[in-house]
């Protein structure tokens, strides 16, 4: 079942030269509960392409539904999540902000205290309900900011290089982190990133796009069980060939 419908999508914006087309003629359907990862170049459109399905930006021509409705700005069915530690509020405890969401819901205190720590538990991190930002690692912020989009239930969850900032051991945690929780909510996910080895570990489907200009070049479907070895053949294949589809390496 078609949960995300991109239909023909462009974008354009002004440059100092005149209109640069960003996007152009982008087709994409992602199935509900479905791991998408957008993959490409510096360049290439992927964040665009997720700012437009969050709702931040409006297609210059095309258009994107969420369950068949016609994206015409962000909205409670979207949680995302983003690169930038500062994404969380500085003044609100891990607890806090996770429970902001729900507050903007309208959901009543015990409803949001319950919830909060429901999904701070799903991140390992309930422990730390009471701690501010700037007592957690980079690691348990992106898991604060994780939990914090989970929290008041969105239907789909959109990811910009969420882990990109953090050290490889840290990031290779979260990417373990990020596989359990999706396989316990099943949410419908959007994944931006430049790394094929963390796209084709998340992934079930990776969309390929070139920046000349951002068009889909490839859609792949990775068919591996999970948990996925990253150092055994069948993985290794897969990179290649997205690597391939990249035009050189990845």
């Amino acid at each position: 079942m078609r949960h995300i419908e991109i239909a023909k999508v462009g974008y354009e914006y002004a440059g100092t030269a005149g209109p640069v087309t960003a996007l152009r003629e982008v087709t994409v359907d992602v199935a509900t509960s479905e791991f998408l990862c957008l993959v490409g170049r510096s360049g290439c459109g992927k964040t665009t392409l997720l700012n437009l399905v969050a709702g931040f930006l409006s297609p210059t021509r095309g258009e994107i539904r969420i369950s068949g409705r016609i994206v015409t700005g962000h909205g409670l069915d979207r949680g995302v999540v983003f690169q930038d530690f500062a994404q969380l509020f500085p003044w609100r405890t891990a607890q806090r902000n996770v429970e902001f969401g729900l507050e903007m819901r309208g959901a009543g205190a015990a409803e949001r205290t319950e919830t909060a720590r429901r999904f701070l538990r799903l991140v390992d991190l309930e422990r730390f309900a009471g701690a501010y930002p700037h007592e957690l690692s980079g690691g348990m912020q992106q898991r604060v900011a994780i939990a914090r989009a989970l929290a008041y239930n969105p239907a789909v969850l959109l990811m910009d290089e969420p882990f990109a900032a953090l050290d490889a051991l840290t990031r290779d945690e979260m990417q373990r982190l990020l596989v359990d929780v999706w396989a316990e909510t099943r949410k419908t996910v959007l994944y931006v990133t430049h790394n094929v080895a963390e796209a084709v570990y998340l992934a079930d489907r990776v969309i390929v796009l070139s920046p000349h200009p951002g068009t889909v070049v490839a859609d792949v479907r990775v068919a591996l069980p999970r948990p996925r070895d990253p150092l055994s053949l069948a993985f290794l294949e897969y990179q290649r060939t997205i690597v391939g589809h990249l035009g050189g390496r990845g």
